[in-house]
């Protein structure tokens, strides 16, 4: 076929005819001036390979004119035959070339992170068919291949400097970078692509809970509508037996009845197009994060990481409380028509519009002084099935103290049976406030109730897993920890530790109380379940609960080994 006659009258350098043919020892064929251009290029005065099997020879064969394949392609170029690939294999300037081809250059298929050189299909099948170059890195052409490369030592930086966040090769660890934190560019790389997939799953859920918001405020403007159209015909209906006398009037209710509702639905719809816009821009996000994540060269993925915009901070889910909405607009107009003849000898009464405003704004915004807190404080109570048997119980349950012999508790599945650990019996839900008075290490902490119980696992622990949130409160220094990520905390001491939860918004904040109250850490998260006011003892100590305000008095300090 003619296919296969042109690829075998074609230098696999230039892609073209064979011109002035040659054939090497390793009996391959090139036109003259290429394979005189890729030895000169090559420039080894012990060995010279051939471009297609990679047979080295010792020295720089003698190369003579092939006469029987220059008279075959001359046959060949009179029927017209032609090599050259289509146009479109061409490389153009926004393309990355092949850097072995010569003249025109085509389009690379695959760029090599080892050899770092992009190779079109004809050139990289060597990539392919030997044993050494099959285990270089392919990736999707790239014109960067050259950032890959330390301009200091002219090596491949294959390493991740932890200490001062920057690629280097090897011999730079050795060198400048001798004694910091560094590992393999891929383990950085998995790393922060974990980083990432989080930061994913997080617009995910957020775009979630936004479609959940959309519905929401779609629901509400039919509600609003419905309830409207209702009052408006039974408006209408009560000022027909009226006649002629209160046909002004009818017009002028229906009139504020339509105001209010344009007005109201004109707000719930400028808060669902904010929302959809929210959605759009984390559409946008996740489809950047994704590309990034899809990125084959390790380097490219580190060198574009730190250029990503940071998240913006999520505003809170609505929540929408019922209203009433007009349904007072009719109970007007029928005391209205009732008392109408009293009221037209005296005075005409103005009917004014009832209906509650739409409640749909965003949650209020947290509190900010104590007083402005404690309106939130929650009465609290320790829970003796959940209380380890170390930790005695008193005065109704709001007093505990970790005492040395065991306590005769009964055998209950809720308890804490190797952490020194007790859980409220209140659920927490909505917004709440309680404050912890330490003296020595308490750890505060929420959990939801299906925490488990029994064992030394990190599943039971505080912090250690999904299920809870924990500050650890030492003498001098905080550290917030949940799923044993743990985050160290700055700020003032202070004896006294603040809590506030948002259930429906999910924040939970830990805060500072003297005579001001200082954030030590804020979470925004999900909650969902029901959380549990918890408590870990580091100390012996004792605490109180009283109206919504826990209270810990400090006992000899002997410390347990947790």
């Amino acid at each position: 076929p003619a296919v296969l006659d042109r690829e075998a009258f074609s230098c696999s350098i230039c892609l073209d005819l064979l011109k002035d043919p040659v054939t090497t020892p390793c009996g391959h064929n090139y036109c003259m001036n290429c394979i005189k251009s890729h030895w000169d290029v090559e420039d080894c005065k012990y060995s010279y390979s051939c471009p297609q099997c990679r047979k080295r020879f010792t020295s720089r064969p003698d190369l003579l004119k092939n006469n029987l394949l220059a008279d075959l392609v001359e046959e060949l170029k009179k029927t017209g035959l032609q090599a050259a690939p289509a146009d479109h294999c061409y490389a153009g300037a926004e393309d990355v070339a092949c850097d072995v081809c010569t003249g025109r250059k085509l389009k690379a298929h695959k760029s090599c992170l080892q050899c770092l050189a992009s190779f079109c299909e004809k050139h990289l099948q060597f990539h392919y068919e030997s044993e050494t170059f099959k285990k270089h890195k392919l990736v999707e052409p790239s014109k960067k291949l050259q950032e890959n490369v330390c301009s200091r030592h002219d090596e491949v930086m294959k390493m991740f400097c932890r200490t001062d966040q920057q690629l280097i090769c090897y011999l730079c660890s050795v060198d400048e970078h001798k004694g910091h934190d560094t590992v393999s560019a891929a383990a950085e790389r998995a790393e922060r692509q974990r980083e990432l997939e989080g930061s994913r799953q997080n617009i995910q859920q957020r775009i979630q809970d936004r479609e959940k918001d959309v519905k929401l405020l779609q629901q509400q403007a039919e509600a609003i509508n419905v309830s409207a159209d209702k009052a408006v015909e039974d408006s209408e209906k009560i000022f027909t037996e009226l006649i002629r006398l209160l046909e002004k009037r009818s017009s002028d209710v229906k009139q504020q009845v339509r105001s209010q509702q344009k007005r109201e639905v004109s707000r719930v719809k400028e808060l669902q197009e904010k929302l959809e816009q929210e959605i759009t821009e984390l559409k946008r996000k996740d489809a950047e994060l994704k590309k990034l994540s899809h990125t084959e060269d390790h380097n490219q993925f580190l060198h574009n990481y730190p250029s990503l915009s940071p998240l913006s901070q999520s505003t809170s889910s609505i929540h929408i409380r019922p209203m009433s909405c007009f349904e007072d607009v009719t109970a007007a107009v029928s005391e209205v028509r009732d008392k109408l003849q009293d009221v037209l000898r005296e005075k005409w009464t103005k009917v004014s519009l009832t209906g509650t405003e739409v409640d749909v704004l965003l949650p209020q915004p947290e509190p900010k002084t104590r007083a402005e807190f404690l309106k939130y404080s929650h009465e609290i109570t320790l829970d003796p099935n959940t209380a380890h048997t170390q930790l005695l119980l008193s005065e109704g349950n709001r007093k505990a103290t970790v005492m040395s012999q065991q306590q005769s508790y009964s055998s209950h599945p809720d308890r804490f049976t190797d952490w020194v650990q007790v859980l409220s019996r209140e659920s927490l839900t909505g917004r709440c406030y309680w404050e912890v008075e330490r003296r020595g290490g308490v750890d505060v902490a929420v959990a939801y109730k299906n925490i488990s119980r029994a064992g030394r696992s990190y599943e039971c622990g505080f912090g250690r897993n999904d299920k809870s949130w924990v500050l650890y409160c030492d003498n001098n220094s905080y550290t917030f920890c949940s799923n044993k990520v743990q985050t160290p905390v700055s700020g003032p001491e202070s004896s006294r530790v603040g809590v506030y939860l948002d259930h429906s918004a999910g924040i939970l904040s830990f805060y500072s109380v003297s005579e001001t109250m200082t954030l030590l850490h804020r979470v925004q998260t999900t909650f969902t379940q029901p959380l549990y006011a918890g408590l870990r003892y580091v100390d012996l100590v004792s605490f109180m609960v009283l109206n919504g305000v826990v209270l810990f008095i400090c006992c000899q300090h002997v410390t347990f080994l947790l």
